[in-house]
């Protein structure tokens, strides 16, 4: 089968609604959609929890670095979503846009993990990449192809299963979009959780190291499947042409109302009652009245940039944190980037109640909680998250020694041999510790400590984020061998001695002695639940309601013109946190966080101001109005035609406006 032939049937399917198979009264077709899309979210959460952490323990990178690339890569995410619907509903249409884009999106997720293989240029199988530019080349190609092909299809999946039901059918496609946004929370919530678990199991060819080829590996394989599954459908889907992009059309319309006044700047030319006024030359006034209901709300959006800026940091800043802290839990041992497990899980939990019991008992109280309140609201209690975070990082920096590098974990070797004894440690490069016989030493006391402070051989290790341990491979002229496990933790000091009686053997590690000279930090990782707390409630107040009020307060054919500014939002947010962190200004990582939460609670100050001012609109009653004083067929046609690509966003709003995950696909 060919893509040729799979896009040859789509004009034929294009009104194919009858004798369509169906289960239950629902469309065959919709279960490959669900399938695809929980596939997908798989695929992207999978990856996307252990980023960071690669970019930290394999390629390198230091926090700030780090913390850089992961925000640039997200917001690329929230940046393609504009450029994929306009694809799709202007040129290809969403069933080609959604494959092609696919293929691209599982071709960057086969890079990555690629690209996490270490053992494509170790050469000399010291457990070291020794081209780390090749590593990165393929890890940047591979993330610049999967927000290409996430954020490209983003608009266009939820859209496409919409597309697939009759206008008789509004009760199965409402449930539609409550299974979709189900099948979006449980792929990020097992992915979250699994994805972290591989990563932490060891794998290698020359070496063993954290499995992150395993970790991307296996997001890549689900992307395979989404793809496969949304193929093997397209005999059942209805596929609508490209009808144009209303997106489009808006930007023209602004971009003419700015050319107009710009070119009638001069006093002769009387002013306006509003700038967009302006186009009315070329456009009609109905267009004109939408676009400024449009603006009106993307106005309120400008401060809305710094929420997101917080909020995303749960996958970057605080999982660093977590690398810090103690996951023992008893029986098991959490890895630091499964505690981003806890938002979803949260949301679960706090949605319905805020519903049930929290909104309905403030309204009994009088109070008047409208949605900008709301959001307000949100943004104040990110802000105490972060907060919160502050406050725990002090007393993980308080628990942890000044080391002289930025290393989590110091060793240090005393070796009493005779002779130099080369070390090799794993993930770093061999080095030669020096030898020396005390007993053949005829000195004082003093001088014989002035000469083990001498021998002391120190290394920085950044412990192994999977595993607390370091693997230590003593060798001799001879090519003699000693593999030696030491395990290490968060903020620990070890001395390792190699006495003047080690010899290799099987037996060799019961020579070696290792000195725990500072103890671990043992700040639980339990303790960041409190800001996931925070941030989570404040997460379902601020995004819900920001998406509930955008669709009541928008015309009826432009939700989606909304829904590309708020994804943009988005994309701003993470856009500011690389830009703080690539400035690196602050010498603490608790001041950063104050930082932040000091802005958004700025912020949230400007916005409560804005929401003041704001004047509720029933954009129905507006539109009627013009289409009284211009009963033109056509403009009315035009006014009660709305796109499938609408109505799914309606029915995702009006059935689903408990699903908080909606704001993430």
């Amino acid at each position: 089968m060919t893509f040729y032939f799979i896009f040859a049937d789509e004009e034929r399917n294009t009104k194919k609604a009858k004798n369509r198979p169906s289960c239950l009264g629902y469309p065959v077709s919709i279960f490959f959609i669900v399938v695809n899309e929980f596939c997908e979210r798989f695929s992207y959460y999978g990856m996307k929890a252990v980023l960071v952490l690669y970019f930290k323990y394999f390629i390198g990178w230091d926090n700030d670095l780090s913390t850089t690339i992961y925000h640039t890569f997200v917001a690329l995410c929230y940046l393609t979503p504009i450029l994929g619907a306009i694809i799709a509903d202007s040129w290809l249409g969403k069933f080609k846009t959604i494959v092609y884009l696919s293929i691209v999106y599982t071709i960057g997720q086969v890079i990555m993990a690629i690209s996490a293989i270490h053992d494509i240029t170790d050469t000399n199988r010291d457990g070291t990449p020794d081209n780390m530019t090749f590593h990165t080349a393929m890890s940047m190609l591979g993330l610049i192809l999967i927000a290409l092909g996430t954020g490209g299809i983003k608009p266009c999946v939820a859209a496409f299963g919409g597309d697939q039901f009759e206008e008789h059918q509004e009760k199965q496609r409402s449930t539609f979009f409550s299974i979709f946004y189900l099948s979006i929370n449980a792929g990020s919530l097992l992915s979250t959780l699994i994805t972290p678990i591989l990563r932490a199991q060891e794998c290698g060819i020359y070496s063993k190291q954290s499995c992150f080829p395993l970790a991307f590996g296996v997001p890549a394989a689900l992307m395979v499947v989404a793809l496969i599954v949304f193929i093997a459908g397209h005999n059942m889907y209805i596929m609508e042409s490209p009808k144009g992009n209303i997106l489009l059309q808006v930007m023209k319309c602004i971009g003419f109302a700015i050319r107009n006044r710009f070119n009638h700047r001069s006093k002769q030319h009387p002013k306006r009652e509003h700038w967009m006024d302006w186009a009315e030359e070329k456009y009609d006034k109905l267009l004109i009245a939408q676009v400024k209901m449009v603006l009106k709300v993307l106005f309120l959006y400008i401060p809305l940039p710094m929420f997101w800026a917080l909020f995303d940091q749960q996958g970057s800043r605080w999982t660093l944190q977590a690398t810090t802290m103690d996951g023992n839990f008893g029986a098991f041992i959490i890895q630091p980037d499964q505690m981003q497990i806890v938002n979803p899980i949260l949301i679960v939990i706090m949605v319905p109640i805020m519903d049930s019991a929290v909104y309905p008992l403030i309204k009994k109280c009088g109070l008047n909680f409208t949605p900008l309140r709301r959001m307000t609201v949100g943004m104040l209690l990110a802000s105490l998250a972060f907060v919160a975070a502050a406050l725990l990082q002090i007393q993980i920096d308080r628990t942890v020694p000044n080391f002289p590098s930025s290393s989590q974990t110091q060793v240090k070797f005393l070796n009493l041999e005779n002779t130099p004894v080369p070390v090799v440690v794993e993930g770093q490069e061999p080095f030669v510790v020096p030898g020396f016989n005390v007993s053949s030493h005829n000195g004082t006391s003093n001088s014989i400590k002035q000469f083990l402070k001498e021998l002391l051989f120190y290394t920085d290790l950044i412990s192994d984020v999977s595993f607390p341990r370091a693997s230590f491979t003593i060798e001799n002229e001879e090519g003699q061998t000693c593999h030696y496990i030491l395990q290490l933790g968060f903020g620990s000091s070890y001395t390792v001695l190699i006495p003047n009686t080690f010899t290799f053997g099987e037996s060799c590690t019961e020579n070696i002695k290792a000195i725990q000279d500072i103890n671990p930090n043992d700040i639980h990782m339990a303790w960041q639940v409190i800001q996931y707390f925070l941030m989570t409630c404040g997460e379902v107040v601020f995004s819900v309601t920001g998406l509930d009020f955008s669709y009541s307060q928008a015309p009826s054919n432009m939700k989606s013109v909304l829904q590309a500014g708020w994804l943009l939002t988005v994309a701003v947010g993470n856009i500011i946190v690389l830009i703080v962190a690539e400035a690196g200004s602050l010498p603490e990582q608790w001041a950063e966080y104050v930082l932040f939460a000091c802005l958004l609670v700025a912020v949230s100050i400007i916005f409560a101001v804005m929401a003041y001012f704001y004047t509720y609109m029933d954009p129905a009653e507006i539109e009627a109005k013009f289409m009284e004083l211009e009963p033109d067929d056509k403009k009315r046609k035009e006014l009660e035609m709305m796109t499938k690509d609408n109505l799914a966003y309606v029915n995702n709003e009006t059935s689903n406006n408990t699903d908080v995950k909606q704001t993430k696909i």
